[in-house]
């Protein structure tokens, strides 16, 4: 894992609400705004950006946590401005916090968590997880 950042680092990302993130169950559609598991899986994404450039080519990231705290909303047709900031890296642990807004109205706020480990690691685990050996 290469250590190229520091705490207070940022990166930002930005997002067009399209109507398939609009908050939608098999009950159908609930409102015609950004939906929160839209809001997390972009707010996963930006702060995924500094694993993109940590990660050595035998290494992969995984979200170890997501805390949301979904403020206002945001129309389809919305562009939405996500800004992360790096918290802390503690081992091949990586915390980040977020804001996410619109025309620079807060819509969201929260954290991330990621960690970095070796591919061989993930497919050991997922191996596991499936029931499958070594000898398989």
């Amino acid at each position: 894992m290469k250590e190229i950042f520091k705490s207070g680092a940022i990166k930002t990302f930005e997002v067009l609400v399209k109507p398939e993130d609009t908050a939608s169950f098999e009950s159908g559609n609930v409102h015609p705004v950004y939906a929160t598991f839209a809001l997390g899986r972009d707010a996963e994404w930006c702060c995924r950006l500094f694993v993109l450039d940590m990660k050595e080519a035998d290494e992969e990231g995984i979200g170890t946590f997501l805390n949301i705290e979904h403020i206002s909303p945001a129309l389809v047709g919305s562009s939405v401005i996500f800004k992360a900031m790096l918290k802390s890296i503690t081992g091949n642990n990586i915390i980040c916090s977020y804001e996410a807004q619109v025309g620079g109205r807060m819509i969201a706020k929260g954290e991330t968590g990621q960690k970095i480990m070796k591919k061989e690691k993930f497919e050991k685990l997922f191996r596991e997880i499936k029931g499958i050996t070594n000898d398989e």
